[in-house]
């Protein structure tokens, strides 16, 4: 990957290596390319983020979106439901994602020496090809820790080893799929002394669908906490944000979200009202960095942070990267 897409401070930088990664894509990503001429856009007149092309999410479920041919390191797949089609995105090389995550866990939490990281993602990890589980594998090893079990629905080691760090100078993270973390805040109800309980979304038909607000009210009752920490990511992307509380998610400099008009597409909505979700990912350089989801959302007054509202078609569950309302 360009580390400058890492490196990015400015709203011109950022507006040149939109424009500069939309060129490319559209050269090498076959795909991408037949989608925008099929647009009848010539990519000569984009000259601005609102007026690129944004790919749908579902494509990845139909074609290869790559702008490089295999061997590939990687190839990530989404969960979904029984009897979907499971996205595929294509990683060229797993650096990438590793130079990605590694600037957004300093992005948004800081040092990874400073923490130990205890997953609890059952389904996830019973399955292969889980980017979510690679990013956390990956938090492990950066952190250093000697314990890097993921304790599936085995709550009570996990009870036991959240007493043991409850006196560690190291900072905690427990990080769980929705459903897993209810089921653990039925059966150990009890304060915890940790920095940051992220929930992944998603309860994948195990429970009935709850809003984000319930489960966070839930969690911070069951752990005496403050604020639970929400993550939004997807297997179409290499990044993700994070809503570190109070439900609004804030992207690092390389991603950023748009908020298109459900009536037209090419249409962008002013802050605080409610439409499709729209992100560029710059860290996407292997494949597209401009994808249309079917998440509904909305952009906050001061347009620094967004919310995800539900979806526009719950006939295909997402498996980690929202709660519906």
């Amino acid at each position: 990957m360009n580390l400058a897409i890492l490196q990015i401070k400015t709203e011109k930088e950022f507006l040149a290596q939109a424009l500069k990664t939309f060129n490319e894509q559209y050269q090498n990503n076959k795909v991408y390319q037949e989608f925008v001429n099929r647009l009848n856009i010539n990519p000569q007149s984009v000259e601005k983020i609102e007026e690129i092309p944004f790919l749908p999410v579902e494509f990845f479920k139909s074609f290869k979106i790559s702008t490089q041919k295999s061997p590939f390191d990687k190839i990530f797949t989404s969960s979904g439901t029984t009897g979907s089609t499971p996205s595929r995105h294509y990683v060229k090389n797993i650096q990438d994602y590793y130079d990605e995550l590694d600037a957004g866990f300093e992005y948004f939490f800081g040092n990874f020496t400073d923490y130990e990281v205890l997953p609890l993602l059952p389904a996830y990890a019973e399955r292969n090809g889980s980017s979510l589980i690679e990013m956390v594998n990956y938090w492990m090893r950066k952190t250093q820790q000697k314990n890097t079990e993921f304790y599936l629905y085995n709550h009570q080691d996990l009870s036991k080893r959240l007493e043991q760090l409850s006196h560690s100078p190291k900072k905690i993270i427990l990080i769980g799929v929705s459903f897993a973390l209810l089921d653990f805040a039925e059966k150990f109800s009890k304060p915890l002394k940790i920095q940051h309980l992220i929930e992944t979304g998603g309860m994948k038909g195990r429970k009935k669908e709850i809003t984000r607000e319930e489960l966070h009210e839930r969690l911070k009752n069951a752990f005496d906490l403050p604020h639970i920490v929400s993550e939004y990511g997807m297997t179409e992307l290499l990044s993700q944000a994070y809503a570190l509380k109070d439900g609004v998610f804030e992207t690092p400099p390389w991603m950023k979200i748009l908020i298109r008009d459900p009536e037209d597409p090419f249409n962008y909505l002013p802050n605080t009202a409610t439409g499709g979700i729209n992100i560029i990912d710059l860290a996407n350089q292997g494949s597209c960095s401009f994808i249309a989801v079917q998440d509904l959302g909305r952009k906050s007054k001061d347009g620094r942070g967004f919310e995800v509202l539900g979806r526009f078609d719950f006939s295909d569950v997402r498996g980690c990267n929202l709660m519906a309302l």
